[in-house]
């Protein structure tokens, strides 16, 4: 697999480069320069994940890895189903929480995490990554206690779940987590200003594990595969994805490219409606974010739209033609968590958003398919006045009650990172 940045198609990377780098040297991102697709998809949609996912990635990255190599990734990383549940006759939620951490992070995480440690013996490193939520918790169990890795997660002070906060910043050992004074896409800037810091990418040895990360991306094109392998019929599937940073969406996209049999993604969005407006409007401005239920979906600057914007070669047309979109407000999120509750289904807040918006774009004849990409326990201060009742904690939640904070403070400053990262 060779790779290439979003902004300078000279740079060019081999995966394992990409992987340590995280960002390209330009600020860009790592993107493929071709994506393969599979002439025998019903042959491998007939296989098991772990057996599956080992397949496409040995396609993808056997130039580098030995198959034994890439087997171990993938099986050792993927531990954890990835169940389709029926919500109602024409739509189910791809449970994506059945990790460490109860969020579809874990999957890029903790394939991440083995890649970085493929021949890194002796070399120091320190993995720098923003977090809207869930990711700082998934990166945080993915390298924890790993020898020769410093772990640093900033994450918006405030504006986090408390049990998502509890599950990075009470870890402590090779875990800082960094409360920053700002919102997630002020942790963004800042996480991109370091890399672009020569003398600390040198000194610190820095990767970041966000979504920018094109091992984190790889990992997550598995599941898309995962789910055409468990919808029943011949309908034309159509996937909703709940969109913040967009990697999830990037992922989908270079999936249904290798031959996923997706017919249609639809990109749901919260209030922080970039995306949605640009697609409506072909004018792309970033704006500040604002906090909503579905915090981890509050970005105001995804930096992965880049990479779709990569993808279909700034084309507009093309890309309003692709995807379906559309966004959610909170009450209608709480809405469809209490109607999904009564249907028998317990949904988190960017799962009924995304099932929201899949509602309003699926067409007759369809199966919709939205992602549930994090354990609903983990939002029950903000989900438990709608439902009027208590959400049950997983024991390895209520666990972190009797946890400390072992956070620090910091402010929004690319001056004060730099001094506490050196």
């Amino acid at each position: 697999m060779r790779l290439v940045s979003t902004r300078t198609p000279e740079l060019g990377a081999t995966f394992v480069e990409a992987a340590q780098a995280g960002l390209a040297p330009d600020g860009g991102l790592f993107v493929p320069v071709a994506i393969p697709r599979f002439a025998d998809v019903p042959d491998l949609l007939r296989l098991d994940f772990a057996t599956r996912s080992a397949e496409i990635l040995h396609r993808l990255l056997g130039d580098e890895f030995s198959r034994a190599v890439v087997e171990q990734l993938a099986r050792s990383a993927f531990t954890f189903p990835a169940p389709l549940v029926p919500v109602d006759g024409r739509i189910g939620a791809l449970e994506l929480f059945h990790g460490p951490t109860l969020a579809f992070k874990d999957f890029g995480a903790r394939f991440l995490a083995r890649v970085l440690a493929l021949g890194a013996e002796g070399q120091r490193r320190t993995v720098l990554t923003a977090t809207s939520g869930d990711t700082g918790a998934a990166v945080a169990s993915a390298f924890h206690g790993l020898p020769g890795v410093q772990v640093v997660v900033l994450y918006p002070a405030g504006r986090v779940s408390p049990l998502q906060e509890r599950q990075f910043a009470t870890c402590g050992g090779n875990v800082l987590a960094l409360a920053v004074d700002g919102a997630f896409d002020d942790c963004q800037r800042l996480v991109k200003g370091a890399f672009e810091d020569a003398e600390l990418v040198v000194r610190l040895g820095l990767t970041s594990a966000n979504s920018i990360n094109i091992a984190r991306l790889l990992a997550q094109t598995l599941y898309y595969f995962e789910a055409a392998a468990q919808v029943e019929g011949d309908a034309p599937l159509v996937v909703a994805v709940p969109s913040g940073n967009f990697g999830n969406l990037t992922a989908g996209l270079w999936a249904q490219r290798m031959g996923a049999p997706i017919a249609a993604f639809v990109a749901a969005t919260n209030a922080n409606r970039v995306v949605p407006d640009y697609l409506d409007t072909g004018v792309y401005q970033p704006k500040a974010s604002v906090a909503t239920l579905s915090n981890a979906m509050d970005v105001g600057s995804p930096s992965n739209w880049e990479r779709i914007f990569a993808l279909f070669g700034g084309d507009h047309e093309a890309m309003a033609a692709a995807l379906r979109w559309g966004s959610c407000t909170d009450a209608e999120t709480e809405r469809v968590v209490i109607d999904l509750d009564r249907a028998g289904y317990l949904a988190d807040p960017h799962g009924a958003v995304a099932c929201r918006v899949l509602q309003t774009n699926l067409r007759q004849g369809e199966r919709g398919v939205f992602l549930a990409t994090a354990h609903p326990a983990k939002f029950r201060e903000a989900l438990a006045p709608a439902l009027g009742r208590d959400i049950p904690l997983p024991k390895s939640l209520s666990d972190l009650l009797e946890l400390p904070l072992l956070n620090e403070p910091l402010a929004a400053d690319q001056g004060a990172l730099r001094r506490r990262l050196l």
